[in-house]
């Protein structure tokens, strides 16, 4: 399998930006054009060679040995194939990507899957803030495709999320789901303080939540058969990733009512 890999020459002492790094990689360009990559601008530009060891060639597989959490931007982009990353990454992993998928082997920072459309990306490690949240000035956030991260979240996960997955292994922090308007947020750790609000349509599914907005409307306990759908949809296309499946009854929540409350919190803690 033809691809581009990058080793990290030392450890690094200010942020660099490799939003422009698919792009580059996808064009029928040498290793040595992509080492002239610009990557950072202080009083000194930077360039990719200056930060990585650049080998291989463009192509269908991306690997990253060694990065950090001033690393921003990565697979922002990507449109197919597989990039992997062996370290913690920065602000804006995963931005705009459409297709393939994002493997990250450490933890995210702020921002991740910004504008995601398509394709998987999974992080080992924890995420922080507003992950697949619009940016400001955006309309919508999250599109389309699956998160899954393996330890906690930060604040307004899915902040006007229309579509698409986020899988998260440990807890998710405050006002998850705000101003989303579909998809599903489902963890395993359960939500921190108030989360969902000014929900419109989408799901939430979770053990808990540290406390509930008083515009929810409790609906009893319920026996989904979708739930069972997709419990087995996630464990046939996630495998190893997969959440925990969901038990025979989940207690509903409607809401959120202060606005037009056509979406829900599903607590497996009944």
């Amino acid at each position: 399998m033809s691809g581009l890999v990058l080793r990290l020459r030392a450890p690094l002492d200010e942020r660099i930006d490799l939003s422009g790094l698919v792009a580059a990689a996808r064009a029928p360009s040498a290793a040595t054009t992509l080492a002239r990559l610009p990557v950072g601008g202080g009083r000194q530009p930077i360039e990719l060679g200056d930060v990585f060891h650049v080998s291989g060639d463009g192509g269908d597989r991306i690997v990253i040995d060694g990065s950090s959490g001033l690393v921003d931007g990565v697979g922002a982009g990507l449109d197919g194939g597989e990039m992997i990353v062996e370290g913690d990454v920065g602000q804006g992993a995963a931005r705009g990507m459409r297709a393939g998928r994002l493997d990250i082997r450490g933890s995210s920072g702020h921002h991740l899957a910004s504008g995601l459309r398509g394709g998987v990306v999974a992080v080992t490690g924890s995420a922080g803030d507003l992950l697949g949240a619009a940016l400001p000035g955006e309309r919508f956030g999250m599109a389309g495709g699956t998160v899954v991260v393996g330890g906690g979240i930060g604040a307004r996960a899915g902040d006007r999320m229309r579509r698409g997955t986020i899988v998260v292994h440990g807890k998710v922090g405050a006002a998850a789901g705000a101003r989303m308007m579909g998809g599903t947020i489902w963890t395993d750790g359960g939500f921190g303080d108030g989360p969902g609000p000014l929900l419109r349509r989408g799901t939430l599914i979770g053990a808990a939540a540290a406390r509930l907005l008083a515009t929810f409307g409790d609906c009893g306990a319920h026996d989904m058969v979708v739930l069972r759908i997709l419990n087995r949809h996630l464990a046939t296309t996630l495998g190893p990733l997969a959440p925990r499946p969901l038990p025979a009854k989940v207690r509903r929540l409607a809401g959120d009512l202060a606005t037009i409350g056509k979406g829900e919190i599903l607590l497996t803690a009944t």
